[in-house]
């Protein structure tokens, strides 16, 4: 969480660009100052992840025979498919999923910006089935809570706790694990990077602004770490046991 002094210098210095931008003033000094406050040093935590296999056991844990597992199947398949927000993933409307045959998907994420992903074919066959038995028009929520609005954010996290939890029998890790809605999509670029995706592409996919935002994942993959050391060649070197000049041995003898 961001402490009050960040939120303040972070206000300050977004006014301070707009006023610059736009020749809102005449003297430019003192916002050129106000720019270069330096930011207070915060110690950033490494992100948290799910593998491959315990992705698996989660997006396999609802059960299908409810309707409430029905719409968690299509709700995780969809987080970890686009790797999209929370927020984007809640805010979806039929009109958005049934373009194209249900071949791609439209997000409106940060500054209202739209994206278009391509989705799975295990997912498109998910996401037909779902609209079809609920009979859901266009402007209706895609993934409506019992009441028929659209989910919240906590609900979501309330749902993949008790998923993770199911799956625990089937993957005994996960029940070591803590592992928030948003991390679904951390564990989806970090598994693209794994499989030779580009960060660029992935920037695009995940819908960054700039790209120093994806190479965090690049921190994450230890298995990436160890194969650049392998490819890495240390030159060879000779330990030469060490020989006292007869300087130095005289020197010692006469004490």
């Amino acid at each position: 969480m961001c402490s009050p002094y960040r939120l303040r210098l972070s206000a300050l210095r977004a006014f301070a660009a707009y006023l610059l931008a736009f020749d809102a003033v005449d003297q430019a000094s003192p916002l050129q100052a106000i720019l270069g406050i330096p930011r207070k040093r915060w110690e950033r935590p490494l992100v948290g992840f799910l593998s491959e296999a315990e992705i698996k056991a989660v997006l396999e844990a609802p059960s299908p025979a409810c309707w409430t597992g029905r719409r968690n199947r299509l709700l995780f398949q969809l987080l970890y498919n686009t790797g999209a927000r929370v927020s984007e993933i809640t805010h979806l409307r039929v009109a958005d999923v049934t373009q194209d045959q249900s071949r791609t998907i439209r997000f409106t994420g940060k500054g209202r910006k739209q994206r278009i992903l391509p989705i799975s074919k295990a997912t498109r066959r998910l996401l037909q089935a779902w609209i079809k038995e609920n009979g859901l028009k266009p402007e209706q929520p895609l993934l409506p809570n019992r009441f028929g609005q659209a989910l919240a954010r906590s609900g979501v996290a309330q749902q993949l706790q008790a998923a993770m939890t199911a799956a625990i029998p089937s993957c005994p890790s996960l029940g070591k694990r803590k592992i928030s809605p948003h991390q679904i999509r951390h564990s989806t670029a970090l598994h693209m990077l794994q499989r030779g995706v580009r960060l660029e592409v992935i920037a695009l996919w995940l819908g960054h602004e700039k790209i120093d935002t994806t190479h965090h994942y690049l921190e994450l993959d230890l298995a990436m770490k160890e194969k650049a050391l392998q490819l890495l060649h240390l030159p060879k070197t000779k330990n030469p046991r060490f020989q006292a000049p007869d300087e130095l041995l005289d020197f010692l003898e006469r004490f």
